[in-house]
């Protein structure tokens, strides 16, 4: 049984994700900022632990993350507010990688995007431009890190129920595709299983191969 610290535990993806780890025999902490959600964290499996990440110093999320074995970020702003979106998507989540290193959790996977670079070429005056630069100033610190991190790129999400099959970029992936989160939570959940993932970005769509067979072919 392995402790999971997750960022973001009311996400639709996470929702999904403590339900698998609970099944897995896992134990998730799921941090959420409104105790209301608490209840619907039971239920998928997860245990709800209300912090407010944009508001933590480092002190108290290196707090929060003691005896963990790994961290999942799957939280966002949710847009529509840059200076917000700044503030947890690039700010709170580069925090959270700090905490971990100061708390000794090696393995850090982050729930990114399909195209989440530097170079992303999103213009500034389109609305996704405060998300496209977060996410990458997040991940590019993330990669200059000594955790065992994973970044993971789904294209764009769908409530669509799990296939249990994905198309991974560079065994024949295209951008603009769409995954369902349920399938987003699976590879989460896969990943966390192969420590031999660590050190790569794998951004991937729906697709006709199984999830275990795609992360298992990755060169």
């Amino acid at each position: 049984m392995a402790r999971i610290a997750l960022f973001g535990g009311h996400g639709k993806v996470a929702l999904h994700l403590e339900q698998l780890l609970a099944e897995a025999g896992h134990e998730t902490s799921a941090f959420i900022r409104n105790p209301d959600h608490a209840d619907d964290v039971r239920a998928a499996g997860g245990t709800p632990v209300v912090a407010d990440v944009e508001q933590l110093d480092i002190t108290a999320l290196t707090e929060l993350l003691q005896g963990h074995d790994a961290v999942v970020w799957s939280a966002g702003a949710g847009g529509g507010n840059p200076a917000r979106t700044y503030a947890v998507d690039r700010d709170a989540a580069i925090s959270s990688m700090t905490a971990a290193q100061e708390a000794g959790v090696r393995r850090y996977v982050m729930v990114s995007y399909f195209g989440a670079r530097t170079d992303h070429g999103v213009p500034e005056d389109n609305s996704f431009y405060p998300y496209a630069e977060a996410k990458a100033a997040a991940d590019a610190h993330l990669r200059g890190t000594d955790l065992e991190w994973t970044i993971l790129g789904p294209s764009a999400l769908t409530l669509d129920p799990p296939t249990g099959r994905v198309e991974v970029a560079g065994q024949g992936a295209r951008d603009k595709g769409q995954v369902s989160r349920a399938d987003v939570a699976a590879v989460v959940a896969a990943v966390l299983e192969r420590p031999e993932t660590a050190g790569r970005m794998i951004e991937f769509n729906n697709g006709d191969t199984p999830i275990a067979e795609a992360l298992d072919a990755l060169e």
